[in-house]
């Protein structure tokens, strides 16, 4: 899944460091040339195509104050530069994302209120507990130090040792959203299956790319430390930084990025942008591997969204499935639609192995056992009981998670991603997945509110 360049160690960042670049960026932004950006692609709808929303229980905090207002004199120059901006081409202004409220409370409960819990598979979680542990134990204090070290020690194959091992080194803790609600939204996702070549061929003609050498991202947190995370990104021009290309001009130029790899279907390489991850098939069948490494800096645009507005769908036909078939059915038109999302999501190679995808906590993801989670809300590599349904059903699906994982769209205090695995089945599951849900963190004593 599409995730934060902070927490991934493998991922360069192209900082702007030459003052006089910085100088112009008050200026860029106020001219709307270059988005604000949270660092990682749109964790979207598998349903519509689109980017998932916040749940209701989750209203909007107050915008920040443009970071404009806060310039040094100096910065006047870079601001006097923004009639220029038409010469630039610039794209209608982009609002800074409007900061989605968090959880205020983390409610101490007992553990006969986490709704399935003795009758949860929690063996199932232990691996990913381990897993956890590695991203926890190296950053998070001495609690998380102290359940790890005896995690190390103890039996995780047997549901009642690893229940009461949690029931007696963990306290649930009900979250609760700023305006009192305990319910959000639980979305799905998954990890695809492509056909590919390491060769563009006249059935391989779609690639995945590396990110381009010319592609800045700028780090706005060096300015202005209230916008830490917030980065931007552009490419030079003389000694004007400009937006990047948009998804039209990168995919019809051949010098826009090192392909990795060819893929057959162009409709599918677009959802894999979406998910951030996937395997692609060789042809020698061998299994390369790919995970988000950057993105141009474009809002995502719904296609999902434009085939409805043109009334060539109907909202209950833009599932995944829909648009996959509407672009069977229209070739001629396909490009034509994928461009008019702007965004586009560049690639790195990982290494082959089994192993789940690599999420925002820097291990492997387990399959219905890993969540996405807002960590403003949640620590990652926390145990989380989640209580939901299956997609499209009302039967209950309550389990022990570990929320390892972040996405772009997964703002607010009770908002999840599951992940759901590996290939077709799981990307059949995701894209049905939009129901309602409670989440309890579990957290050693040292580490809980007090």
């Amino acid at each position: 899944m599409l995730r934060s360049a902070a927490l991934h160690p493998f991922r360069p960042l192209r900082r702007l460091r030459n003052l006089s670049l910085l100088l112009l960026l008050p200026g860029l932004t106020a001219c709307g040339m270059l988005p604000f950006d949270d660092d990682e692609p749109a964790n979207l709808d598998m349903a519509t195509g689109e980017s998932r929303p916040a749940p209701a229980s989750a209203p909007p905090a107050a915008p920040r104050p443009s970071p404009a207002a806060s310039l040094p004199a100096a910065a006047g120059v870079a601001a006097a530069s923004c009639p220029a901006c038409p010469v630039c081409a610039c794209p209608p202004p982009v609002a800074p994302p409007v900061p989605v409220a968090t959880a205020r409370t983390l409610q101490p409960v007992s553990w006969s209120e986490l709704p399935g819990w003795r009758d949860d598979e929690v063996r199932a979680a232990w691996p990913a507990f381990l897993q956890s542990c590695k991203g926890l134990t190296s950053k998070n204090g001495a609690g998380w130090k102290r359940v790890c070290d005896l995690a190390g020690k103890a039996r995780g194959d047997d549901n009642g040792t690893v229940r009461a091992f949690f029931q007696q080194h963990f306290q649930p803790h009900a979250l609760i959203a700023g305006d009192g609600k305990n319910s959000g939204l639980i979305t799905g996702y998954y990890e695809p299956l492509l056909k590919g070549s390491r060769q563009p061929s006249a059935l391989h003609t779609t690639p995945a790319l590396a990110v381009p050498d010319d592609l800045l991202t700028i780090d706005l947190g060096e300015l202005y430390p209230e916008l830490k995370d917030k980065r931007v990104r552009g490419r030079l021009v003389g000694n004007k930084v400009v937006p990047y290309w948009p998804r039209a001009d990168i995919v019809n130029q051949s010098d826009r990025g090192r392909p990795l790899v060819w893929l057959e279907d162009p409709v599918e390489f677009f959802f894999l942008q979406i998910q951030g991850s996937g395997r692609v098939r060789l042809p020698d069948g061998g299994i390369l591997r790919l995970g988000y490494a950057d993105q141009n800096g474009h809002p995502y645009q719904s296609i999902g969204r434009i085939l409805i507005e043109r009334g060539e769908l109907r909202p209950e036909e833009a599932s995944m499935q829909g648009i996959q078939a509407w672009a069977r059915a229209n070739p001629a038109r396909l490009n034509e639609l994928l461009n008019s999302n702007p965004s586009y999501v560049f690639f790195r190679e990982l290494p082959a192995n089994n192993d789940g995808p690599i999420g925002a906590l820097g291990v492997p993801l387990t399959p219905e056992r890993s969540l996405a989670v807002d960590p403003r809300s949640i620590p990652l590599g926390a145990p989380v009981f989640l209580a939901t349904t299956r997609p499209l059903s009302s039967e209950p699906l309550n389990r022990l998670m570990l929320a390892q994982d972040t996405g772009g769209a997964i703002k607010g205090a009770i908002r999840a991603d599951f992940f759901w695995g590996f290939g077709k089945e799981a990307g059949e599951q995701a894209g049905r997945m939009k129901q309602p849900g409670r989440m309890w963190v579990l957290l050693p004593p040292e580490v809980a509110p007090r």
